[in-house]
């Protein structure tokens, strides 16, 4: 066990093998969510469907966002625990 974890990367294509390609997928729309949203190509969203429904990409990604949101949240309200590494992510800035 310890060796596949080892052997997945940041590059989640590459790591299909060990994951399988449901988790690569779903790794990926998580990422794109995490990250800047708006990078989830039509590929990807292929990929997606071909192992789930758009019920269930729909349920995934909007677990994904509240779970970000909430850690959002807690991180604010300084209630995160004292050892816990934090990553800001700007918010985008809303023009006018």
């Amino acid at each position: 066990m310890e060796d596949e974890v080892a052997r997945i990367d940041d590059d989640f294509a590459t790591s299909a093998d060990v994951l399988g390609d449901e988790a690569v997928a779903l790794l990926k729309l998580t990422d794109d969510i995490i990250g800047i949203p708006g990078h989830l190509s039509d590929a990807d969203l292929d990929a997606l469907r071909l192992h789930f429904s758009d019920e269930v990409i729909a349920e995934v990604a909007l677990g994904v966002g509240l779970f970000m949101g909430m850690s959002k949240v807690l991180i604010a309200l300084g209630l995160e625990p004292e050892s816990m590494p934090t990553t800001v992510v700007p918010t985008p800035k809303i023009p006018g």
